[in-house]
């Protein structure tokens, strides 16, 4: 018989976890009044507290509440109880662009100009509301159901404040960043994001990034040369607005309204309508954290132990982007993306001993509890650690599905593992018949 646990959070039915990081997990969650899927971030106020990042995290939320655009993810409220605060967001189904490049290689001229146009749009408006990014990349670039982008992430914004011109923390992921961030100097904010937008743009119509090596010091000083070259195939008007974005001079680098006037970017540019003048509250905000301690919201959690969590038809749907079920069941169409799954006959206890196996003979450490495992390893670049979270689920009488996504290290190196792990799992994983 199958184990119902429902937890609670307000008017939240909180599901299966769908992202994870060094402060918070992101679950997939319900609310129960108007059936709208979300997407809730859980933050431990211990944590918090202990790394002194309550400024940080209230920035951020206060970031997002501002910066409301159809092409920048929504937060729709904050919410806190007594040991943890939630921040529940727009739930976006399509992935990351950052899939779509590798699944797909390089974009078309056409295709990469409309997700460009969407980007300079939000990244437009954030910097009319004296918002600064700051970590624009593909990874930070969410596809909804309708194949329209939307930024995320902005742990790492900036806002505008009166008197003080330049920003002078460095910070970003060094291939998409601007020369004069890395040089530890003033940098002008918008300057540095569209920078980083050109990268974004070169990135989706090669299919590799412009600047790349495997050692640092390297990749800074291509970096401030502005040593790249742009493939033949690229045409003469994109590589003339890639030039003037990808300029190493701030001063004389071209800016959003030059971007906007272009004549590559104007083909069959439509502005996206919205209410500019949208009324901001940030009293949840204000609330959560003018007072860290006090108890909000009414957290419910009714488990049966014993076995691992079930997953609801509601959650299986959502979790497919839609009605048809077979990419959970037919791995020749899940291709990699940061978190991937597949479906298994095997009892639970059967599937999470050969995740230790494997575990033990890829020399990576692993730790189990409630049938989820994480497992750890050093990256390949030496540069840091390199995690990866699988948790079973019982999705029907003797069938199981194992959610496997990255928790620390690079999509890349995920993606890399997860084909090699899987190819160790083919006694558990069932495949569907030929034909089917």
């Amino acid at each position: 018989m199958m184990k119902k646990v429902t937890r609670m959070v307000g008017k939240y039915e909180v599901g299966r976890t769908i992202g994870e990081g060094n402060f918070a997990k992101v679950k997939f969650a319900q609310n129960r009044e108007t059936g709208e899927s979300v997407a809730m971030k859980i933050l431990a106020k211990s944590t918090i507290l202990k790394h002194k990042m309550v400024d940080q995290i209230k920035r951020e939320i206060s970031i997002m509440k501002i910066v409301r655009h159809p092409n920048i993810v929504r937060l729709h409220e904050v919410l806190s109880s007594r040991t943890k605060i939630y921040i529940i967001l727009e739930f976006v189904t399509g992935g990351e662009l950052f899939d779509k490049i590798v699944h797909q290689g390089r974009l078309s001229e056409n295709e990469s100009r409309r997700y460009f146009q969407q980007l300079i749009d939000a990244v437009a408006h954030c910097h009319r509301k004296g918002v600064y990014h700051r970590d624009l990349k593909p990874e930070n670039l969410l596809l909804d159901a309708f194949g329209n982008l939307k930024v995320s992430d902005f742990g790492l914004s900036a806002l505008r404040q009166k008197g003080v011109g330049l920003l002078h923390t460095t910070c970003g992921t060094p291939n998409y960043v601007a020369p004069e961030v890395l040089g530890h100097q003033g940098y002008d904010g918008a300057a540095a994001d569209v920078w980083s937008c050109g990268v974004i743009l070169f990135v989706l119509m090669a299919g590799y990034l412009p600047f790349e090596e495997i050692d640092l010091p390297t990749l800074c000083r291509k970096i401030n040369a502005a040593k790249y070259s742009c493939p033949f195939w690229f045409s003469p008007v994109a590589k003339a607005l890639i030039d003037k974005i990808l300029d190493p001079n701030p001063k004389t680098r071209i800016g959003i309204e030059g971007i906007k006037k272009h004549p590559w970017f104007r083909k069959s540019y439509e502005p996206v309508g919205h209410s500019e003048e949208e009324e901001v509250n940030l009293d949840d905000v204000h609330a959560v954290f003018d007072d860290i301690e006090d108890h909000y919201v009414a957290e419910q959690l009714e488990n049966s132990e014993g076995g691992p969590l079930v997953m609801n038809a509601f959650e299986m749907i959502a979790l497919s982007q839609g009605l048809n079920l077979s990419a959970l069941f037919d791995r020749r169409q899940d291709y990699v993306k940061k978190q991937t799954r597949f479906v298994s006959h095997k009892p639970a206890k059967v599937i999470i001993s050969a995740f230790e196996a494997v575990a033990e003979s890829m020399n990576l450490k692993f730790h189990t509890h409630n049938y989820k495992t994480r497992l750890e390893g050093i990256s390949e670049n030496k540069a840091g650690q390199f995690a990866v979270v699988l948790e079973v689920y019982e999705v029907g009488p003797s069938l199981f599905m194992v959610d496997a996504r990255k928790a620390s290290g690079e999509t890349l190196e995920y993606h890399e593992f997860y084909k090699n792990f899987c190819a160790q799992l083919e006694n558990i994983i069932w495949k569907p018949p030929e034909g089917c």
